[in-house]
């Protein structure tokens, strides 16, 4: 029972940060969510910020399981990273507010840059030892700008989003709109793996 009530106030938080952003939401607001007394939350978590560092921490975790799993699936290395990115832009279609949450922390929040570093550096190395047979370490073919280019490209998807639909006239989101999405997102690895591979070949 104990453990089912942290659970029911972590679940509360996740929903309530995504929804809003941290700053948009009380202790007293995730009590009520989760229909119990503040003084649970305070029972169980250390407050507001011990309640997102583990939102964030088991968000990344799951994030870096998605898109090794997909890695390793087999193939070329350009397949594997077509199916890695398809991964990337299922795993956040499916936790869609983290993104909005991560970029509000990123711009208003800067105690919280060192503790996004902690969560994030695991991806940013993962894409470098993806990548080590063709990427150098420097330069524009480094891992380090494909982590920038191929994040950002999914992720913007979704910060965007709600602008996007005012100007587009339909919903990015849609099954429509991101299947137009994870099309040319295959073409941006098929460029940036073609470019590669023509540097290695010199």
């Amino acid at each position: 029972m104990l453990k089912e009530r942290a659970e029911q106030i972590l679940a509360s938080a996740r929903i309530l940060f995504g929804e809003r952003g941290m700053h948009g939401v009380s202790v007293r607001d995730i009590a009520e969510h989760a229909g119990v007394k503040k003084a649970a939350v305070f029972y169980y978590f250390d407050g507001k910020d011990d309640l997102l560092e583990r939102i964030l921490a088991g968000y990344y975790a799951s994030h870096a399981a998605a898109l090794e799993s997909a890695f390793q699936a087999g193939g070329t290395l350009r397949e594997r990273l077509q199916g890695t990115i398809d991964a990337y832009l299922d795993f956040v279609l499916a936790n869609g507010n983290y993104a909005r949450l991560v970029q509000g922390l990123i711009a208003s929040n800067p105690e919280w840059h060192r503790h996004l570093q902690r969560n994030l550096e695991p991806l940013f190395r993962w894409t470098q030892a993806a990548l080590s047979e063709l990427s150098p370490e420097q330069g524009p073919l480094a891992a380090r700008q494909f982590f920038i280019t191929l994040s950002g490209a999914v992720i913007n998807t979704f910060t965007y989003a709600p602008v996007l639909e005012l100007m587009w006239g339909d919903d990015p989101l849609s099954e429509a709109g991101i299947a137009e999405r994870r099309a040319h997102l295959h073409w941006v690895v098929d460029a940036l793996m073609d470019k590669l591979q023509a540097s290695q070949d010199r």
